[in-house]
């Protein structure tokens, strides 16, 4: 399994034509997490505008296949680091939305106590490594926790995700060349959404097939269509199992999309409506959606439920966060170093 991986990094695997590789059970999983992923996002875009939590505020919405692909694939005690846009990341991973969404209200029963906010989840019992808002900073901290693991002789494998516009950062490079070197347990993931913030991978790099740019390294890399979560978990399965068996890292380029701007504050105008209609028709979850139905393992009427069912599921979360208490100020002190007691602080 690993030496195709690297003996033929210009292919990403795919499903064969007109089978179904993968169940009812697992295809509702995706569509579940997909569905919350997406209902989460939307509200967390309108209580933004509504002015209920301050900071920045970067959307998932479209990109929600790569998530629901990875979970699936993965074991519970691997890792994952990200970046910025990472509100969904700690759902998938089983944190309740009341926790996730008290986080973006700063409020102390937030996942990281309320003091991370929209950009910085962790949860260390899901092994969740932020959230992270220095661009690219997440590359070089997941090796380093992938270094951790092979030090202390385990099997974990750690999943590493930027963004194209990461991707352009000169700790890429430093990392990349550590991590081949010492044959560190890694998948890197390149979650390419065609634009750094507002500037198309086109206008920024020379080399538009970012899968490639660990070759230098000998880093084998793979371009995944991150709008199937069938080819994202055959992928992540895959990078996973050449991982484990000790080849070192492997790069994984997943050809995603955004529907929303960078930020909150991004009004997208350089981009055109057709092209965003035209990655709409690939939507992943409308994707799953029309599998369930198509294969009878879930009716409309199921499915419309379901939505309902989540739909108040946010709206619980939201009320949950609105009603929670603010950290205390002496919440300032902890946290901030290892130890428990601190004797400079004075009732």
């Amino acid at each position: 399994m690993s030496d195709s991986i690297a003996s033929k990094p210009k292919a990403g695997k795919k499903a064969p034509a007109g089978k179904n590789m993968f169940g009812k059970e697992i295809r509702l999983r995706w569509y579940k997490d997909m569905l919350l992923m997406r209902r989460f996002e939307e509200k967390t875009g309108q209580l933004y505008t509504q002015q209920k939590f301050g900071g920045f505020c970067h959307l998932y919405i479209g990109q929600e296949a790569i998530l629901a692909g990875l979970v699936t694939a993965m074991r519970k005690d691997d890792r994952i680091i990200t970046g910025y846009r990472d509100h969904v990341h700690p759902l998938v991973l089983g944190v309740s939305p009341g926790e996730v969404m008290a986080e973006l209200f700063g409020r102390s029963t937030g996942s990281s106590k309320g003091k991370g906010g929209s950009m910085h989840y962790f949860d260390k019992e899901r092994n969740l490594f932020g959230g992270h808002g220095i661009v690219g900073a997440q590359i070089a901290l997941g090796a380093g926790i992938a270094f951790a693991d092979l030090y202390r002789g385990g099997d974990q494998v750690t999943y590493c995700f930027f963004g194209d516009g990461a991707a352009r950062q000169g700790i890429l490079h430093e990392t990349f060349n550590m991590a081949m070197n010492w044959k560190l347990p890694v998948v890197f993931v390149i979650e390419n959404n065609d634009y750094a913030m507002g500037t198309s991978v086109e206008r920024t790099s020379n080399v538009h097939e970012l899968y490639k740019l660990g070759l230098s390294y000998n880093m084998p890399g793979v371009p995944v269509n991150g709008m199937s979560c069938e080819e994202v978990h055959i992928a992540f399965a895959d990078a996973a199992a050449h991982v484990r068996a000790g080849n070192g890292p492997i790069l994984l380029e997943v050809k995603t999309y955004r529907y929303r701007g960078h930020s909150m504050s991004d009004p997208g105008t350089y981009r055109t409506k057709e092209e965003v209609e035209e990655y709409r028709k690939r939507d992943p979850l409308e994707a799953e959606r029309a599998t369930l139905l198509e294969n009878k393992w879930a009716t409309k009427e199921q499915l419309e439920k379901l939505d309902e069912e989540v739909k108040a599921q946010v709206e619980a979360a939201v009320k949950f966060a609105e009603e929670s208490p603010y950290p205390a100020p002496e919440e300032l002190y902890i946290d901030v170093y290892k130890e428990k007691d601190y004797p400079f602080i004075k009732d």
